[in-house]
């Protein structure tokens, strides 16, 4: 748990399979010229700090600077071995990965695929077409599902998949999970009161900029517009 005397500062994006980690040094004082400093890992899908895996801390030193100078010298190949000894320290004891975590991903992934052109500043509102149109009206309705997904906590939604799937489990790694994601956010999408393309459309040219702001916020910052 992060305490007030804690510092954190961001050192890199590291990618492990379909998942993507922020990794932060994490500096606090231990007593009389003592700084201690460790690495913790937050998963892109999430906000939540208990979905957060880390080291033991690596680091003693005299000095905070002498830290930063120590952690500056690792290369990204040994973070990524730190990443995955977090996971798998973390994994003894809980279940882990989050399927909610997961489900968010697959959803940033297939929403970010639909709207990068626009979320990148593409064309503008008068050049978009009919069909550019529907394929970021997708995109929307999957930021919503996504948007609620967040909203649930872990273990709910572990059991509302449970329930939509009848008591099929789903493995990630395996070739049919774009199946059973997809029965998964499907039912979830029929239950949200989305409007329709038309309507949709007409306030998405009326209003851009605030879904450009939205989806910038959900995907490229890691946090809840």
């Amino acid at each position: 748990m992060q305490t007030s005397q804690e510092r954190r500062r961001s050192v890199a994006f590291l990618d492990d399979g379909d998942d993507r980690w922020a990794c932060f040094l994490v500096t606090f004082p231990g007593g009389p010229s003592r700084w201690h400093g460790y690495f913790s890992f937050r998963p892109s899908h999430s906000e939540l700090p208990e979905d957060e895996v880390r080291t033991t801390d690596i680091f003693v030193e005299a000095s905070e600077a002498e830290i930063h100078e120590k952690a500056r010298g690792l290369g990204r190949p040994l973070l990524r071995g730190l990443l995955e000894s977090a996971i798998h320290t973390r994994g003894r004891g809980t279940r882990t990965p989050h399927l909610r975590g997961r489900f968010r991903s697959l959803l940033t992934a297939s929403s970010e695929e639909l709207s990068s052109a626009w979320t990148e500043g593409g064309s503008s509102v008068h050049e978009i077409e009919i069909e550019r149109l529907r394929s970021l009206y997708e995109s929307y309705r999957l930021d919503q599902v996504s948007h609620l997904i967040c909203l649930v906590e872990p273990d709910a939604f572990e059991s509302a998949v449970d329930e939509i799937l009848e008591g099929e489990s789903i493995d990630f790694r395996a070739r049919d999970r774009e199946q059973y994601a997809r029965m998964v956010i499907d039912h979830i999408e029929r239950l949200l009161p989305l409007p329709d393309f038309e309507t949709w459309a007409r306030d998405f040219l009326a209003h851009p900029e605030a879904y450009r702001l939205y989806a910038h916020t959900l995907h490229r910052e890691g946090r809840l517009p």
